[in-house]
């Protein structure tokens, strides 16, 4: 990473293929991602771990988070915070999903995701942007 690279738009970050249906445009750190993802209409994330602890936040449209055996539907503002090793799944609602995920450590297993050309769905100018 060069410092050119701090300061950077959603759109100047190539956005990979997390899951079907799920796109996600990271800035990383040494020791932290912050991903923004966008999720289709119903994509699902399937159950799955990873060492990473993951905290999140639903920016726009519904998520249904299934972690270890509680689970909860949740619209804009809704949070999550996962700790590492912990199964959890995912599914968008009907009108899809954009929300911000951080990890800690960086995901690392993701360098290997298929690239994208997609511009960002968020934020948009009924956003304010």
């Amino acid at each position: 990473m060069t410092e050119t690279d701090d300061l950077r738009t959603l759109e100047e970050l190539t956005p990979i293929q997390v899951f079907e249906g799920i796109a996600a445009r990271r800035i990383e750190g040494d020791q932290v991602t912050l991903a923004v993802v966008e999720l289709d209409p119903n994509a699902i994330v399937p159950e799955h771990t990873h060492a990473a602890e993951q905290n999140g936040m639903v920016i726009r449209g519904e998520m249904r988070f299934r972690i270890g055996d509680r689970e909860r539907v949740f619209g804009p503002g809704g949070t999550w915070r996962i700790r590492g090793n912990v199964p959890h799944r995912a599914q968008a609602g009907p009108e899809g999903a954009v929300v911000i995920d951080v990890f800690s450590p960086i995901r690392a297993d993701w360098e290997d995701r298929p690239r994208l050309e997609r511009k960002p769905r968020w934020p948009t100018p009924e956003d304010g942007t």
